[in-house]
């Protein structure tokens, strides 16, 4: 039997080039395997091989999405594969959009099956999983062990079954919303009636028609005197005072930090910095006023356009941060400032 001819799409960090300070890397391509495609080939066996992988920074890739897609695929067509695989990007939301990103281009334009793995939570999962067949991964990458076994049974499932693996349930791919017709042996009036029971008995069912679950906020509404409102600062783009004091995680944070700013004219680098480990940190590091406006806000409140720039700041890292803690940091923050009477934030990001 001919083996298939896999190629893997990874970032420049699982390439070993680098990490954020390479970031730009610009798309480039090697014969065989690099870095976790050693383990991919592994759980491939003897059914397919990866043939070539290409590499690109997720900078590269966010800041020129167009263009480097057009480039990856060029390179990708070189290799003429039956399959791609990209990732698993884990919880890096860059890398999940580029992977995701790449594996679609790939389906629409090449006409070739492709299978990514990534975090639930992923900006790239939300993206891509209705086009895309993606496992669920680990939000780090302690999880590869788990998720490269998972990315290459699915592959291969989906190469065996000409694009058809089964039910996310039995291929382990994350859920699409793709709605199949399928004959069942009992009618629907007995299987409702079944569950209905079970609900109200308050044991465990599985429904046949999984609604979507919608997080919807209520935008505020506008401020009615600005002239005389209390204005508060909060950021996820980690600036924090220098060495930062409550080490606040580079990624995937665990808490947020509260922090004095009474008579601070302005965020200096010689006092502030940034904690967060998604970002080329350079420039917020030399002027950190560039993701917390201190300066330019003490200015607007001298000059009467509003009356207060509340007395402190509330910062985290949104980089892999799950859903769940940005929430609860966010009911926290927003129990304190309104018990302190804030009548606005103004809430930046990186």
């Amino acid at each position: 039997m001919t083996k298939k001819r896999i190629v893997h799409y990874i970032n420049q960090f699982f390439a070993g080039i680098g990490g954020e300070e390479k970031a730009d890397t610009k798309p480039e391509s090697r014969p065989g395997v690099v870095g976790p495609g050693m383990a991919l080939a592994h759980e491939l066996g003897d059914a397919a091989e990866v043939v070539g992988t290409v590499i690109c920074g997720d900078g590269y890739y966010a800041e020129n999405m167009e263009s480097a897609t057009e480039e990856i695929l060029k390179l990708i067509s070189a290799f003429q594969p039956d399959a791609v695989v990209t990732g698993p990007a884990f919880n890096a939301g860059r890398y999940g959009t580029a992977a995701g990103g790449v594996a679609d281009a790939v389906q629409k334009k090449l006409g070739i099956p492709a299978v990514s793995g990534m975090y639930e939570e992923n900006p790239g999962a939300d993206m891509f999983k209705k086009s895309v067949f993606i496992v669920p991964t680990a939000d780090n990458a302690r999880g590869i062990k788990t998720a490269v076994p998972a990315m290459a049974k699915l592959v291969l499932k989906v190469l065996e079954t000409n694009g058809n693996p089964g039910s996310p349930e039995e291929a382990g791919y994350m859920t699409r919303g793709v709605r199949v017709n399928f004959f069942q042996d009992r009618p629907g009036a007995d299987r409702a009636v079944e569950m209905l029971v079970k609900k109200l008995k308050g044991e465990e069912f599985t429904t046949e028609y999984p609604m979507p679950s919608f997080d919807r906020v209520a935008p505020g509404e506008a401020i009615k005197d600005l002239k005389n409102a209390t204005i508060a600062l909060v950021t996820s783009g980690g600036i924090v005072p220098k060495g930062n004091p409550d080490h606040i995680e580079a990624s995937s944070a665990m808490k947020f930090g509260t922090y004095d700013i009474e008579g601070v004219q302005t965020a200096d680098g010689e006092h502030y910095a940034t904690a967060h480990g998604g970002y080329d940190p350079t420039y917020a590091n030399t002027d950190p006023n560039r993701v917390l406006p201190v300066d330019v806000l003490r200015e607007m409140e001298k000059e009467g356009v509003f009356k207060k720039l509340y007395r402190y700041f509330f910062t985290t890292v949104g980089n892999g941060t799950s859903i769940a803690n940005a929430k609860k940091f966010g009911t926290a923050i927003g129990e304190q400032l309104k018990k302190d009477g804030v009548d606005a934030v103004i809430l930046t990001s990186t």
